[in-house]
């Protein structure tokens, strides 16, 4: 006679699981190596602080052998075995280390020491999984130092969400042959990864997630979960869908999941109202609401509600420190991350373009200055004062300039308030303003005993301010209106503009009032 529970065990493998579920778990999934748990910073630190110490007795003895076989006129090809024990040295420090941490002990070295290290790291999949966490640009020069078949390898170890992170990155023929291994579902995650731009919700998306039926219950799903290796990570609830059209139901959480009684079904204790996201959706948005609701995952879905992905909070987490960084980069007129260790020529190339800008708006500044030379000959102190007028400006409009950026990536800012907003700020810089130029023009008055140019000082001040104001609004919200960055380029315009316009108000209101 057939034993029960076994049959239960056989129906709890059908239901659950289901046939058409993208990457999900409805078989084990495969052993992977786990990497060594993650560092603390000063750890990491300490970590990179060795490798320079071996990197340099490696160079040192290099150098030290070639200096010795040149005045003995002897040309050695073979490696020299004294390097060896620093080589197994390292080589051992690297394979205790976290993909991560060595990710970061090869951003922060020269190239020419970061390929030794990376010669020295020894399977495919921890080649892969560094790949991944380090930044763009070291990838390029990590990538360009591997053949072919290393680079297939450390491919195939990834998953399709990872592989279409770095996938840019990769040579065709490399991306076309690991295409050729995966199997149809997989081709199709990696197709779907591929096709959103980096600021989508889709591009944030992997495809490991767990999902059940509605109808079988919680001692069903437990059954379920114990017959897989491990949970996908990150793993705070389990997807409830359809048994044939997989559409999105609910989700079981998995506190709710241990504590109900296990007779209960599924549909009586899953959870329908949640939080869904679409892979068109804003990367952005998706992250104000992880933020907002302190989600660990949340669903994604298609526009018939299918289930097709989720996203994590650690994802999000990579995506928003992204964004600062690019946003950092940007307002500095950088146009890409940059390798410290870069080529000078990728160097210039990234950092020249905004630098001759600025050099052509400084250049209009100072030729507006020049038009008051008559002015400024007449009252000298002029040419020392007007660097305050331009100074505090720009200061102030850089203030309002940040909090507009930070409003708008936040969604804070609307048709309906950016009226009151622009009439807080010019109410706020006129006020300091007031306070700034009484203070400037006192000043004026005691190093020049000139009671007019003080006067002029502290209305220069306060228009120079409402200037910088103005300008510090305006290029973000009318970038973002045009469904651009906020932040490229805004420090430069306005730098131009209180820079420009204070010399033009200041020796102006000179010409007019003191002449």
């Amino acid at each position: 006679m057939t034993d029960p529970r076994h049959l239960e065990e056989q129906k709890a493998a059908a239901l659950v699981g289901g046939a058409h579920a993208p990457a999900q778990q409805s078989l084990p999934l495969p052993e992977r190596d786990q990497p060594s748990e993650p560092m603390e910073a000063d750890q990491a630190q300490d970590a990179l602080e060795d490798a320079q110490r071996l990197l340099t007795r490696y160079r040192l003895i290099q150098i030290t052998a070639a200096e010795s076989d040149a005045d003995a006129g002897v040309a050695h090809t073979e490696p020299n075995p004294a390097v060896q024990p620093i080589l197994d040295e390292l080589s051992n420090r690297l394979n205790d280390l976290h993909p991560a941490d060595i990710a970061y002990v090869l951003e922060a070295l020269p190239v020419d020491d970061r390929l030794v290290l990376w010669d020295l790291i020894k399977t495919a999949e921890r080649d892969g999984d560094i790949l991944v966490e380090v930044s763009d640009s070291v990838r390029e020069t990590l990538i360009d130092s591997m053949d072919r078949e290393d680079l297939v390898a450390a491919a195939e170890t990834l998953d399709a969400d990872e592989l279409a992170d770095i996938a840019q990155d990769l040579p065709r023929e490399v991306i076309e042959e690991v295409r050729q291994g995966l199997s149809q579902e997989e081709r199709e995650q990696l197709r779907a990864a591929m096709s959103y731009p980096d600021d989508a919700v889709g591009a944030l998306m992997d495809f490991e997630m767990v999902e059940v039926r509605e109808d079988v219950t919680l001692e069903v799903v437990l059954r379920y979960l114990r017959r897989l290796d491990q949970l996908p990570d990150l793993t705070d609830q389990v997807f409830v869908v359809g048994r044939d059209d997989e559409v999105l139901k609910g989700a079981l959480p998995i506190n709710k999941l241990l504590v109900t009684d296990a007779d209960a079904l599924v549909r009586d204790v899953m959870t329908s109202d949640m939080l869904t996201l679409n892979p068109w959706d804003k990367a952005a948005d998706a992250a104000q609401a992880f933020e907002r609701y302190d989600l660990v995952s949340a669903p994604v879905v298609d526009a018939d509600n299918k289930l097709i992905g989720r996203v994590t909070v650690n994802e999000v987490m990579d995506y928003i420190r992204d964004s600062q960084e690019e946003e950092m980069l940007s307002k500095a007129g950088l146009r890409e991350e940059e390798d410290i260790f870069a080529p000078i020529s990728r160097s210039v190339k990234n950092r020249a373009p905004w630098l001759l800008l600025n050099l052509c708006t400084a250049g209009i500044a100072s030729y507006v200055a020049s038009r008051f030379e008559s002015t400024v000959s007449h009252i000298v102190m002029l040419a020392f004062l007007m660097s305050i007028v331009a100074g505090i400006a720009g200061n102030s409009g850089n203030q309002t300039m940040t909090l507009i950026i930070r409003a708008l990536a936040l969604g804070q800012i609307t048709r309906a308030n950016v009226r009151r907003l622009v009439t807080r700020e010019l109410a706020t810089s006129a006020l300091i303003g007031i306070g700034g130029g009484l203070i400037a023009g006192v000043f004026a008055y005691f190093i020049s005993h000139h009671v007019g140019l003080g006067a002029v000082m502290m209305l220069a001040i306060v228009l120079n301010l409402l200037v910088g104001a103005s300008i510090g609004m305006t290029v973000p919200l009318v970038r973002h209106r045009m469904g651009r960055d906020p932040a490229v380029g805004s420090s430069v315009l306005l730098t131009f503009a209180t820079d420009t316009l204070g010399f033009l108000i200041f020796l102006g209101l000179a010409t007019i009032f003191l002449l």
